[in-house]
């Protein structure tokens, strides 16, 4: 007898459809084709045990199961409960009327029980794209994809809750993932996390105005960060606040960024698409691998450049960074996109984020704090050297951060806040501004203000006399080049976005140039 039962494998962020094909004959032995890898060939003896354990027998006949595509490596354990059903199905154990209808993935336990697998919300798209009528996932992967309201999503918690699915069960719809005890706990969890969520507010911050006002910028533009400055001067604090005041994840941000996490096996949101902008912090350690992704064959897990995509990729200690990590960013921060490169093919994953980087601006760490840096002026720019070249090129705000004076701080605790911005505030000029970025790119393909090119810039920010005469001032008497020509600009434009001004004026210029500290032939703090 012959059976097909459809599964699916994640290359990327996309889905592609894989077919376990079992057929049963007289013979003996059980044999498993199609370019399987060790985990696949392994769920054999977990599917055949689990059949046991259900009541469910292995006949003394030849069962070949083939895996197609053959040229299409399969890999992980995903694939255990489509080869169980196929086994069962071919065997003539039970009628199977639905089993061609449905996608079915998951891991099974020699109990029979089905556990998680990556790549559910690539596999869930797939499937409804492909004209399955439903997809049957492990319950806890099923949650991922609660936002597919006009599709089949199962969640099953035993490969009997499957059989009895593709048996055509009277009680189907008790199977669907929103009719299940998991889907009401995880939405009320959810609500909850919402409702007591902590995260570091504006008005949390007390003084560094001036690298407020950079990041709101930053914020409204999408443009990337730089923070010099000392020890406890706040910098951490700054860019966990900036996922703050962002605008929200569009539907297509959230779709993307959700499907990054679920193929890399740590969803960002244990209940449907993400809701909030990602903000990821990895150790200045970071190998190259967990920075852009890695991994052998077409078995590529995204890196943190992934993982922050429609968020916030936050590097401290940017100075300490392996060099080349350093230069891996310049790919990802021009074209949005990492590309892996291996012998059997090539991956790509979005990798559209806001960088900040932050860094200490000597090897002591207290230049520009009264007396306290004991470093020589050779060992303060050999330090800040590390900073300059191409990336940070790829940088278009600079902020040059100081210790908060104690009576700033006496006056901040006085004050209780008061007349103190919150970031729900600032949020508010920033999405205005993205607005108005949106509605002037509609015929582009680029979205805020940092994506713009030379063509865009002479487009988009048309200077008037007044304001060219400013800019060629400021670039002649800093020694600017014509890199920071460009980025001037385009921080312009997005602070004119903030001030609602249609055209850029000379105050938008001269505050733009304010934040371009580490050009030019000296630092300037």
């Amino acid at each position: 007898m012959f059976v097909t039962v459809y599964s699916a494998k994640c290359i990327g962020i996309e889905a592609v459809g894989v077919s376990v094909e079992t057929h049963v004959d007289l013979g003996i032995g059980i044999h498993l084709v199609g370019l399987a890898d060790v985990a696949v060939k392994e769920s054999l003896l977990r599917t055949m045990t689990a059949l046991v354990t259900l009541g469910y027998r292995i006949p003394g006949k030849r069962i070949v199961i083939n895996m197609a595509p053959a040229d299409l490596r399969k890999n992980g354990s995903l694939y255990d409960v489509p080869i169980a059903v196929s086994i069962v199905a071919a065997t003539g154990q039970m009628e199977l009327p639905n089993i061609e209808k449905y996608l079915i993935l998951g891991e099974l336990g020699l109990d029979g029980s089905i556990r998680a697998i990556p790549g559910a919300l690539p596999c869930t798209e797939f499937a409804k794209r492909n004209g399955f009528e439903g997809i049957i996932l492990p319950e806890e992967s099923a949650l991922e994809a609660v936002d597919f309201k006009d599709f089949n999503v199962f969640g099953v918690a035993s490969l009997k809750d499957v059989l009895s699915i593709l048996a055509g069960d009277d009680m189907l719809s008790d199977y669907l993932i929103w009719n299940s005890r998991a889907y009401r706990v995880k939405r009320r969890a959810a609500v909850r996390e919402t409702e007591t969520e902590l995260q570091v507010d504006f008005s949390d911050i007390i003084g560094q105005e001036g690298a407020k006002r950079g990041l709101e910028i930053a914020a409204a533009g999408g443009h990337n960060v730089l923070l010099v400055g000392a020890p406890g001067s706040g910098k951490s604090s700054l860019a966990k606040a900036l996922p703050g005041i962002m605008p929200p994840l569009t539907s297509e941000e959230a779709l993307v960024t959700s499907k990054i996490f679920s193929v890399s096996g740590k969803p960002g949101s244990s209940f449907g698409l993400m809701r909030k902008r990602p903000f990821r912090a990895p150790h200045c350690s970071a190998t190259l691998s967990a920075l852009v992704g890695g991994g052998s064959g077409d078995s590529i897990v995204p890196g943190e450049v992934s993982l922050a995509n429609g968020g916030v990729l936050f590097l401290d200690e940017f100075g300490q960074m392996p060099k080349s990590v350093i230069e891996a960013l310049r790919a990802p921060l021009e074209d949005r996109e990492v590309t892996i490169s291996r012998l059997r093919g090539n991956v790509t994953f979005p990798a559209s984020f806001m960088l900040v980087a932050a860094s200490n601006p000597c090897p002591c760490g207290y230049w520009g704090e009264a007396d306290r840096c004991k470093c020589t002026p050779s060992q303060r720019l050999n330090y800040l050297s590390k900073l300059s070249g191409p990336l940070l090129d790829r940088i278009d705000v600079h902020c040059w951060m100081h210790c908060v004076p104690p009576d700033t701080i006496a006056r901040y605790r006085q004050s209780g806040k008061t007349g103190i911005e919150t970031s729900e505030m600032v949020a508010a000029r920033v999405l205005k501004a993205r607005i108005a970025q949106k509605h002037r790119f509609a015929s582009d393909s680029i979205s805020v203000n940092a994506e713009m090119g030379n063509r865009q810039i002479e487009k988009y920010c048309q200077l008037s006399t007044q304001c060219r005469e400013t800019l060629s001032s400021i670039m002649e008497s800093r020694k600017l080049s014509m890199r920071a020509y460009f980025r001037i600009i385009k921080v312009a434009r997005t602070i004119a976005d903030l001030a609602g001004s249609p055209d850029i004026m000379p105050v938008h210029i001269i505050e733009a140039s304010g934040f371009r500290i580490l050009d030019g032939p000296e630092p300037v703090e």
